[in-house]
């Protein structure tokens, strides 16, 4: 159940209530695309910066080590040791980024294996069929993402079969739900606006969808091609034709100014692979702007990569000494940036979450950017 706890414009404070626990809101979840986050960072690890949700795929599970065998093991939750909520995109995103391996039909995907090459065949009963082995709190719709750039009638008709197959995806995961055997039989379901840049394709999905009365709805199809500016508009057009006693969530997105924006248009959920990819480069969000540790003038810098945080990085390490880890492909050197980046994504999603509650998230927002583009810590 999804409580409105109070709003700022059009920003929103909430929290979410499952069989996991509560999530407060905005959230972001940290992405753990084949059950982990990349960088050898721990379950103890996401309890420890205050991790609230994990992000887990479909497709990817599915192919290895196989849904089948993670339901043997109790689910997902018992198979890495969470006990946390887990949200579990649908594999729709693929039909998108493995373009050249799939074909897409009325019935759903044909894929090949990115990993081996053998045929995988997806639609939204196997999509469900797939998240409900794993056992996620939040089973998210089988889509179609289509190119944000797409000619208006492909995205037309694209739009109007992920409508089909979320009609399809609502009526199997009631099923699975039913079933005695399944691991959780509260698995929720968001369904997922699509429509590119075209802002009257997307607020008539989001019409059409908002009706079906689901636990949340998403907002999909976003940072694949188009400008920030159009991205802002689209959330602008579409989120208030989405059902505010209900959770947001902006798929894939992004960056900490990303979020902010977001937040104010109304979004609730957040993921992207951003913080933990950046990290394992080197690259570090600080509130005075980003900062590359590869770059020499860190070579003797005695200081934290951020100074007054209380990540495990800054707690105890020099900037020159996990430059030199990442200069020597020392795997602890991708652990602490990855873990102070997530850090810092959390840390700020609480102080967004604690503007909202004192009605300054305005003012908020307006510091942190300013901060943020400062640029390069000298």
């Amino acid at each position: 159940m999804y409580r409105l706890i109070r709003q700022e414009g059009r920003a929103k404070r909430g929290e979410l209530t499952t069989v996991h626990g509560t999530i407060q809101t905005p959230v972001f979840m940290n992405v753990g695309t084949a059950a982990a986050i990349k960088g050898a960072v721990s379950t103890e690890d996401l309890e420890g910066i205050g991790t609230q949700v994990q992000l887990s795929n479909t497709y990817h599970l599915h192919v290895r080590p196989g849904d089948e065998v993670v339901k043997k093991m109790g689910g997902l939750h018992r198979f890495m040791s969470w006990r946390r909520p887990i949200l579990t995109d649908s594999g729709g995103f693929q039909v998108f980024s493995l373009s050249s391996l799939r074909r897409i039909r009325e019935e759903g995907v044909y894929f090949h294996s990115h990993v081996d090459g053998r045929k995988i065949f997806m639609g939204p009963e196997e999509s469900m069929g797939i998240q409900s082995n794993l056992a996620s709190t939040i089973a998210m719709a089988f889509d179609e993402c289509a190119p944000a750039k797409a000619e208006r009638a492909y995205v037309e008709a694209s739009v109007a079969r992920t409508t089909r197959w979320l009609a399809r995806c609502k009526e199997e995961m009631g099923r699975l739900n039913s079933l005695e055997d399944t691991i959780n039989r509260q698995q929720l379901l968001f369904g997922i606006n699509q429509g590119a840049v075209y802002t009257d394709i997307r607020i008539d999905h989001a019409k059409r969808i908002a009706e079906m009365e689901l636990d949340g709805y998403a907002v999909g199809g976003l940072a694949v091609g188009e400008t920030h500016e159009e991205m802002y508009h689209v959330l602008e057009e579409t989120v208030p034709h989405l059902p505010a006693d209900k959770p947001t969530y902006l798929m894939g997105v992004g960056t900490p100014a990303n979020i902010l924006e977001g937040v104010e248009r109304g979004i609730d959920f957040f993921d992207c692979v951003y913080p933990s990819r950046n990290g394992r480069h080197g690259h570090l969000y600080t509130n005075l702007g980003k900062i590359n540790l590869f770059n020499a003038k860190y070579e003797l810098d005695e200081r934290p990569i951020e100074e007054g945080c209380s990540c495990p990085a800054c707690r105890r390490y020099s900037r020159a000494y996990i430059r030199h880890l990442l200069k020597a492909k020392e795997m602890l050197g991708m652990r602490l940036c990855v873990l102070h980046n997530l850090y810092f994504y959390n840390t700020m999603m609480e102080e967004i979450r604690d503007a909202l509650d004192a009605g300054r998230f305005a003012a908020y927002k307006r510091e942190k950017l300013a901060g943020m583009a400062q640029g390069e810590e000298s």
